[in-house]
């Protein structure tokens, strides 16, 4: 059931372990040795990204530096030169635009191009994508990744399909025939917890959730079965979104010393924190139209929990009611992260999810 009527021709371009590929470019004695972008073991730091070499110790992006440097004790930790990164990035795109001006970023080094209206390389989607990374390599001496397929969710689904430096292509035909055989952990959205769930409920591929009851996918799942039952039958019709609104603003602070206390909480969002998050509201949106406020505590056995209210105004004393209610889910853990987050007041009116 293949919606023919949407069907358009969509590139997924997804640099290969970015932050690291241009430090191996610009450094190359870091060539063939485990790498990592990120904090210092010291700073109880993330990694950023980290190299195929490093990759193969179990390392991933998000995975706390200690972690990290337990599984691979030889690893070469480099800190982020994120102004770097942006430069390049803006080059990158200068080399969509080549090819479309339809381009929807993703972050800054990956991105969806609507090329269905394209004259460039005869109109193919397929020449396009190599034409793009060829661009990449002989350019900025990077390399890329990308998936070709007709709608959104398969272009970035195919664009890991090959990588590093591969590209895969779905053409309409196939669709349902790609589709049918994706294990479900690999359709974007759907996380840990949700995979676990849908796993004990007997679905493990996208045919499995295609040749199941719709009524008792939305009863089970709610949107989150509405969304797969459509994906299972290669329906997206999203369109590529050239220009993306900002939801929200957040800062948050990786202690180097975990805290435990109200107090010291309270102290890092006084001092630090909404100070912080009061001047990027600010520089964000001048009207200060906010939705929601709330706050994300991340606890020392790396438990994730947030909070948040509905309010139109962005003020320091609300924050300590919710620092408050979200201290109780503490059961006496000490405190990793601290961050507070606003959801913006749309452009235009439309339901309210939540920011975190």
């Amino acid at each position: 059931m293949v919606d023919t009527e949407r069907l358009r021709k969509i590139i997924h371009v997804d640099m290969d372990c970015f932050y690291a590929a241009v430090e191996m470019r610009d450094h190359p004695e870091y060539r063939g040795r485990p790498l990592a972008v990120g904090g210092s073991e010291k700073q109880r730091g993330v990694l950023s990204t980290c190299n195929y070499e490093a990759r193969r110790f179990g390392l991933h992006s998000a995975m706390p530096t200690a972690q990290a440097l337990k599984l691979c004790p030889h690893l070469l930790l480099v800190p982020g030169r994120m102004q770097v990164y942006k430069s390049v990035s803006r080059q990158i795109h200068e080399i969509f635009q080549r090819y479309t001006s339809i381009i929807e970023p993703l972050s800054l080094d990956e991105a969806f191009l609507d090329v269905s209206d394209s004259p460039k390389c005869h109109g193919s989607a397929t020449l396009i994508a190599e034409a793009i990374r060829r661009d990449i390599w002989q350019e900025l001496q990077l390399t890329a990744s990308a998936g070709v397929a007709p709608v959104k969710f398969l272009a970035k689904v195919a664009s890991d399909m090959n990588k590093p430096n591969g590209q895969f292509v779905v053409p309409p035909e196939k669709v349902q025939e790609v589709v049918d055989k994706l294990p479900l952990g690999k359709i974007p959205g759907v996380g840990k917890v949700s995979l676990e769930k849908l796993n004990r409920a007997g679905f493990y591929l996208c045919e499995d959730i295609k040749n199941s009851d719709y009524r008792d996918l939305l009863i089970k799942f709610g949107r989150l079965g509405e969304s797969l039952w459509k994906k299972s039958h290669g329906i997206d019709r999203r369109e590529v979104i050239v220009e993306r609104e900002r939801k929200s603003v957040g800062v948050e602070r990786t202690f180097s010393q975990n805290i435990s206390t109200y107090e010291e909480c309270w102290q890092v969002i006084e001092e630090k924190l909404f100070p912080e998050l009061d001047q990027r509201l600010t520089k964000a949106s001048p009207e200060r139209a906010i939705i929601k406020q709330g706050i994300k505590v991340k606890f020392a056995d790396f438990q994730l929990t947030t909070i948040e209210h509905i309010h139109p105004q962005l003020e320091l004393g609300d924050f300590r009611g919710l620092l408050s209610e979200v201290l109780r889910r503490q059961q006496g853990r000490e405190i990793r992260l601290l961050g507070l987050s606003v959801m913006l007041k749309p452009e235009a009116p439309g339901e309210q999810l939540s920011f975190f």
